[in-house]
């Protein structure tokens, strides 16, 4: 694997005892706890309707990955709306 300099920096100095590991504290656990919790929450629910060939291939491609057909759209749409998904035009 190969490294940024700043990750070998930090790998350097963490073998050579330069920089020691700090264990976060219980009110820090606490908050990356909460907002973990928040993260993976799925609070609406919507109705959509689709052709049925493209119901048929969403079931079959959620198969193949071995994860629920909602949870395929679901990830669709979160990666559309962060800007990782983009969609060609014409």
């Amino acid at each position: 694997m190969k490294h940024s300099k700043e990750e070998k920096y930090i790998l350097d100095a963490l073998e050579s005892g330069k920089m020691k590991l700090a264990s976060p504290s219980k009110k820090e656990i606490e908050a990356i706890k909460t907002v973990a919790d928040n993260t993976f929450k799925k609070d609406s629910r919507i109705t959509i309707r689709l052709y049925a060939h493209d119901f048929m291939g969403i079931q079959k491609k959620a198969m193949e990955m071995g994860i629920p057909y909602q949870t395929l759209i679901s990830g669709l749409i979160h990666r559309y709306i962060e800007g990782d998904l983009k969609i060609k035009a014409g």
